[in-house]
């Protein structure tokens, strides 16, 4: 069954874009791995990149986050062209990133490598902000003086995101953020970590490989194949297509149950426009 898309029908009204990804080119040493992708996010979002192994999904972040040259197209942020902008300046400018690996200090505490996420903050900010990260992360308030190496893999992920809310991002961009974590800790992550910071109104671009978990807390989602676009559309929807989810997520309608929208969040249309085959029941 041919499948191709670029983006959704309601892409541009379902919200007023804070990070938007216009025709994105981006690879190695000239070769592209990611192009021509279209990718918007917009406030209290979760929207998750989703597609095989070596689709060119983290490829695509370190484009996004300025740690990969952008060959073509361009990346909007608040409204601003930040194209090839390094990826301390999009900091600074309320773009956080979490990357898969290395996102905690090993050898620093709990408290300290908070410390570090707000650096740019004068002492009496850095210590209101660790009492707001704190309450937001009770979790977090009972081990301060441990050190991050002592910490599980979910308290690790806890970590790293908390650290990286120190300064309060508008965006907030995660790489494969349930990468090495069990089902369970998986979930949680994504429900109770993702989800409840979207739900307080940050913007949230997700990479995941587990893709049921994530589109079972996101709004909107695109299937990235081979560097492509491949299917955009809201997250409910492509949960609930056999056809969508047998051939890009390997799996049919009856081997598992779609997963269910997050509250109050209603399903948006698929692309069928580009997909003669997506607009009914095969």
């Amino acid at each position: 069954m041919p499948i191709s898309s670029d983006s959704a029908p309601g892409e541009q009204e379902r919200h007023p874009a804070v990070l938007r990804l216009t025709g994105v080119e981006a690879g190695y040493g000239g070769a592209a791995i990611v192009s021509g992708v279209n990718i918007s996010v917009g406030p209290g979002e979760v929207v998750s990149v989703i597609g095989p192994n070596g689709a060119g999904k983290s490829t695509l972040l370190k484009a996004v986050t300025g740690r990969l040259p952008v060959m073509a197209g361009t990346v909007t942020f608040k409204d601003r062209d930040v194209t090839n902008w390094r990826g301390h300046r999009l900091a600074r400018m309320g773009l956080g990133f979490v990357p898969q690996t290395k996102d905690v200090f090993d050898t620093l505490t709990v408290t300290e490598n908070l410390e570090m996420g707000g650096y740019l903050l004068t002492k009496p900010q850095l210590a209101a902000r660790i009492d707001k990260v704190m309450s937001t992360f009770p979790a977090l308030a009972n081990m301060r003086s441990r050190t991050a190496s002592k910490l599980s893999g979910g308290e690790r992920k806890m970590l790293a995101v908390a650290r990286v809310l120190m300064v309060e991002p508008t965006v907030l961009v995660l790489d494969e953020p349930t990468s090495n974590l069990s089902p369970e800790l998986s979930r949680s992550v994504l429900r109770d970590q993702v989800r409840r910071l979207a739900d307080s109104g940050t913007a949230v671009l997700l990479v995941e490989q587990k893709a049921f978990e994530a589109l079972g807390v996101s709004d909107w989602a695109y299937i990235l194949v081979a560097g492509r676009v491949e299917i955009a559309g809201a997250a409910s929807e492509i949960l609930g297509r056999p056809d969508i989810r047998e051939v890009f997520l390997g799996q049919s309608g009856t081997d598992s149950p779609a997963a269910p929208s997050p509250p109050g969040h209603a399903a948006r249309d698929v692309n069928t426009s580009a997909h003669p085959t997506l607009g009914r029941e095969p």
